[in-house]
């Protein structure tokens, strides 16, 4: 995990691939879960025989849970010295490039892409999240995120 001490270190890695994350396994219980959560109980997430005969040859995981991993694999990766608080402050951008087949195992790399400080004592970041399957040729899900944090030092 790279911690930072200021505002300014991070503002340093603009343009930057800040980190990349350890791997986490996608499981049948999150996927059922997450279908509880939000009511998206489509068979091809949560039927996993009926999933065998159909176009992925096995369940996969909701796009949005996928994306929900986002906050996740920041907390995993970074932190600032001194924050009291960091907030979700939403996205441009999101698109899910590749299904996530239950038993998956996924990692995000974290490329800032701009910050913005928010006086009198936040900063404003836009991370360009790319989340990556292992063994997969491509990632299977792109996102610019917006977060914010607030009370570090300058």
């Amino acid at each position: 995990m790279k911690t930072f001490q200021t505002y300014s270190e991070v503002t340093a890695c603009v343009g930057q691939e800040v980190a990349v994350t350890d791997w986490i396994t996608i499981t049948q219980q999150q996927v059922n879960l997450f279908a509880e959560a939000t009511g998206d109980h489509q068979w091809i997430h949560v039927d996993p025989e009926r999933a065998k005969a159909g176009p992925f040859g096995a369940p996969i995981a909701h796009g949005f849970l996928t994306l929900s991993l986002v906050p996740r694999f920041f907390e995993s990766a970074f932190a600032i010295a001194g924050a009291r608080m960091g907030v979700n402050y939403g996205l441009n951008r999101v698109r899910f490039t590749a299904p996530v087949p239950v038993g998956s195992r996924l990692r995000a790399r974290l490329t800032l892409q701009a910050t913005e400080p928010l006086p009198p004592d936040g900063l404003q970041m836009t991370w360009l999240v790319t989340v990556e399957r292992e063994g997969a040729d491509k990632p299977v899900c792109v996102a610019e995120s917006i977060a914010r944090n607030y009370g570090a030092a300058p």
